[in-house]
């Protein structure tokens, strides 16, 4: 089973990373970092980087996709080589997935027309310009597109997707394999759930990066 997770610079590096923990754990699976270019993509922050080893062209097929999020996906909305390849490759994927600002690639690919979908909170309405209904869950599941919401959400999509794929017993075996049990030290992981001062925070934080 070939999984392909398009790279590219300025990507959050757990969007991509946390799925591959999981999916790499799949029996039979192949997970393939993929870019137009093959080499090193750094992450937003400059300080890693991931290796693409595949161009795109070389994976025109893969069972299932999974796009990162991360400040780059702003280019590659309009970048026609990602799209075209996107929306060939979903034409036969079993599943296409992304995390994060992923899924706006999704969206400017054609994928999320008339479909729910989500995304980090910051960007939740920028969906509906790609014909998708935002909707504020972790994962939100509509046939074979998966789509999850903000960077550490991409974990708890793989465990659904690997449930799909081989069974919950096995996604479980997975996610106790990895000691995926998570305790946050603060309550407010979530909009939800954060104090309005902090929400303006990351706001601002935000903005000074886009």
């Amino acid at each position: 089973m070939n999984i392909a997770i398009p790279i590219f610079d300025q990507i959050t590096a757990l969007d991509a990373v946390g799925p591959y923990e999981v999916l790499s754990r799949l029996p039979g699976a192949r997970v393939m970092f993929v870019a137009a270019e093959p080499g090193p993509k750094r992450t937003e922050t400059g300080m890693l980087a991931l290796v693409a080893d595949h161009r795109l062209d070389e994976v025109p097929e893969p069972e299932v996709i999974v796009v990162p999020g991360g400040y780059g996906t702003r280019p590659l909305t309009s970048d026609a080589t990602m799209l075209e390849w996107l929306a060939r490759a979903h034409e036969t994927s079993q599943w296409t997935t992304s995390v994060c600002t992923g899924s706006l690639v999704l969206g400017a690919a054609g994928i999320l027309d008339g479909l729910e979908a989500t995304t980090h909170w910051l960007e939740l309405e920028g969906l509906r310009q790609y014909g998708a209904t935002p909707v504020a869950r972790r994962i939100v599941e509509q046939g074979k597109v998966l789509t999850a919401a903000g960077v550490s959400s991409g974990i708890d999509m793989a465990l659904t997707l690997a449930a799909r794929i081989a069974g919950e017993q096995y996604a479980q075996a997975i996610q106790l394999g990895i000691e995926y049990d998570p305790e946050p030290p603060f309550v407010g992981g979530s909009t939800a759930k954060a104090p309005p001062e902090i929400i303006e925070l990351v706001r601002s934080a935000a903005a000074t990066l886009a």
